[in-house]
């Protein structure tokens, strides 16, 4: 992971803003934006660099662990593989991580390129109407024009201030409360890339 760092904050400015934000202890989701592929290993760099030797756990797709080398490398910060469809077993293992540990996910489920904003999958509602997470609301910005072995790009990871769901958690377990709850989400993350100027509209 610290290979990683380098490449991200040394050979590239990689800035790192809100880290602040970031709760030492207790389960903890890091909801964001997806806008690369390189978020995946440079968003855990992020989270790492100010709370070293934990883990940021992330489901991926199945597809990254064929090969041993790339299973090793993304299994070695916290990755496990989910299939693309509904993923019960996934699905299970997010909630049981989400009692005590840091856990990374993409609310829009799928990447967009131009950096637009995408809606929420309202699942990411129910893991948080589940656990009750602190939930940071992240922003990046700049790293869908990454390329590697690229050097001198910048890119910025944005940490928001942890959401408060306490009037929706008051509602009914139901479709339409988990989807406040991401709509939710998915606002704070317009909102810190607006304020950065970085807000391209939505998908």
């Amino acid at each position: 992971m610290y290979v990683v760092g380098f490449y991200a904050s040394v050979l590239n400015r990689l800035v790192i803003k809100g880290s602040v934000h970031i709760p030492r202890s207790g389960p903890v989701l890091v909801a964001s934006n997806h806008i690369s592929a390189y978020e995946t290993v440079f968003l855990p760099w992020a989270v790492i660099r100010h709370h070293p030797f934990q883990m940021l756990w992330t489901p991926a797709k199945e597809e990254l662990f064929v090969k041993p080398f790339q299973r090793l490398v993304y299994s070695s910060w916290g990755a496990f593989p989910v299939r693309r469809r509904r993923d019960v077993k996934a699905s299970r293992i997010l909630n049981d991580l989400l009692l005590d540990q840091k856990v990374m996910l993409f609310p829009e489920g799928t990447r967009h390129k131009d950096g637009r904003l995408g809606k929420g999958n309202r699942g990411v509602g129910k893991i948080i109407y589940d656990t009750r997470p602190a939930v940071i609301p992240t922003a990046l910005i700049g790293l869908n024009q990454w390329k590697f072995p690229e050097m001198g790009q910048q890119g910025t990871v944005i940490f928001g201030a942890p959401l408060d769901f306490n009037d929706l958690y008051m509602l009914e377990d139901c479709k339409e409360t988990h989807l406040l709850i991401v709509e939710r989400v998915m606002l704070a993350i317009a909102n810190l890339l607006k304020e950065e100027g970085a807000y391209v509209g939505e998908a």
